[in-house]
């Protein structure tokens, strides 16, 4: 019986965060879904918000970004294995969220600079976002 290297289990991690990020700024919600276990938690601190369940989070994530032009990046992962189905992580962050202009043609939006504290578990075969936690340490608005 074949046993995977560890550092596959991260790489794979690695690369179902890169989906995060692509797929959200993508505004491929079904992909992005899949990313998430189904019963994911994602919280946000800074607008007081805690999301339970993949369908919750996909359905307010996606109704926000709806019309925003996005840009997410993640950086210096931290991950670690905990069991054979279970790993933290740690992601330095960066978002640039452009909302549609004004009326009187005025944009608005954001660049944001944080990190994501995650929870993954390995579901159907696959690695998944248990729990998120976004925590911005700066933002600063578009001008």
């Amino acid at each position: 019986m074949y046993a995977r290297p560890m550092g596959d289990d991260i790489e794979d991690i690695k690369r179902l965060k890169a989906r995060y990020f692509r797929c959200m700024d993508q505004k491929d919600w079904d992909a992005w879904a899949q990313v998430f276990a189904t019963d994911a938690v994602m919280e946000i601190p800074e607008v007081d918000r805690v999301l339970n369940g993949r369908d919750a989070i996909v359905g307010f994530v996606s109704k926000v970004l709806a019309s925003a032009r996005t840009v997410h990046q993640g950086h210096m992962p931290e991950i670690e294995l905990t069991g054979a189905d279970a790993a933290t992580g740690i992601w330095a962050m960066f978002d640039y969220v452009e909302l549609p202009a004004s009326e009187s043609g005025e944009r608005s939006g954001f660049q944001g600079y944080g990190h994501y504290t995650e929870e993954y578990v390995r579901e159907d075969g696959a690695w998944r976002i248990a729990r998120t936690r976004l925590t911005r340490l700066r933002v600063d608005p578009l001008a």
